[in-house]
């Protein structure tokens, strides 16, 4: 959910790059695991049938990715290919539809825009499914996740809940559910006589962590796996504060026709369709668990399965 920050972007991406190289084998990495495809993958007739012509015309699709969003998606040692579970899952996605997915960088609230003008074929970047999206593009959901806080662990405040916010800074990255959590929350507060939530968005996650780390910011917020992974990294600077709230999937963005009816997207279907067959398979799940992130598999996939 987040464009990178060139430069100078602070220890805890650095250290979250380092700690791809060292901990996560990928196979743009280098070594390690051999991705799904290498592992005996391979093209489903049936569901290669599917990809409407001018895709299979093409031979690949182009698919936004906003790559702050570790172990989701991000920067590979290399600090120029796209690495990550999302990726890897699109990889084995393409190959059973028999076309190849090619991940491009994207601001995260620009991605779905994109969709919509035809600059992007799908968008596979950590997208809570929820209803306003679906009334844009369909959502093919793929994972659960939640929302959670992270805070400094010498001298952090105790966040438990969204109410807990109240008179807290707060870094989100622009575009996401926890930015419009925190927002509606800082209302909240002041409507029941409270101090307000001071919330900066940044552009994309990396800013956000940095705030944190640096003092700008009292409190993060990160989808639980991303939230998760930050805290593991950050060598004890970083915990975790409460429990995730506000489970809710991830969805794969697809384009549909304008004023057409939900779910009619033309790569909706043998999206769905391959998706499910990495699920029964297994290797959806080998995916996940490579990852760390397996307590969010889910058991079948669904079109526009917006919760709430």
């Amino acid at each position: 959910m987040r464009t990178r920050i060139k430069g100078a972007i602070g220890l805890l991406v650095v250290m979250a790059l380092m700690g791809a190289a060292c901990s996560k084998s990928t196979p743009n990495a280098g070594g390690g695991s051999p991705s799904p495809s290498a592992s005996g993958l391979t093209k489903d007739p049936a569901i290669a049938a599917e990809v409407p012509a001018s895709i299979v015309a093409k031979g690949s699709v182009t698919v936004a990715v906003d790559p702050s969003y570790a172990p989701n998606e991000f920067f590979g040692p290399d600090n120029k290919t796209i690495v990550g579970w999302d990726p890897e899952l699109g990889d084995a996605l393409g190959t059973v539809m028999g076309i190849k997915f090619n991940a491009v960088q994207a601001g995260f609230d620009g991605i779905i825009p994109g969709l919509s003008s035809g600059k992007y074929d799908i968008g596979m970047s950590s997208f809570t499914d929820n209803k306003e999206r679906e009334q844009t593009v369909d959502m093919v959901t793929y994972f659960s996740a939640g929302t959670s806080f992270y805070v400094i662990t010498n001298g952090g405040p105790t966040i438990g809940t969204l109410d807990d916010l109240c008179g807290h800074s707060v870094a989100v990255e622009k575009g996401t559910t926890q930015l419009a959590d925190a927002t509606a929350q800082s209302k909240k507060c002041t409507d029941a006589g409270k101090s307000a939530v001071a919330v900066s968005a940044f552009p994309d996650q990396n800013g956000a962590n940095l705030a944190l780390s640096s003092g700008r910011a009292e409190v993060g917020m990160a989808d639980s796996p991303v939230a998760a992974y930050q805290v593991k990294l950050s060598n004890g600077q970083f915990k975790l504060s409460g429990q995730p709230y506000g489970v809710a999937p991830y969805g794969i963005a697809i384009p549909r026709p304008a004023g057409s009816a939900p779910g009619t997207g033309p790569m909706t279907k043998p999206i769905l369709d391959a998706l499910n067959k990495l699920i029964s398979d297994g290797v959806y799940l080998q995916i996940l668990t490579k990852w760390g992130v397996q307590a969010g598999a889910i058991t079948n996939a669904v079109i526009n399965g917006a919760v709430g």
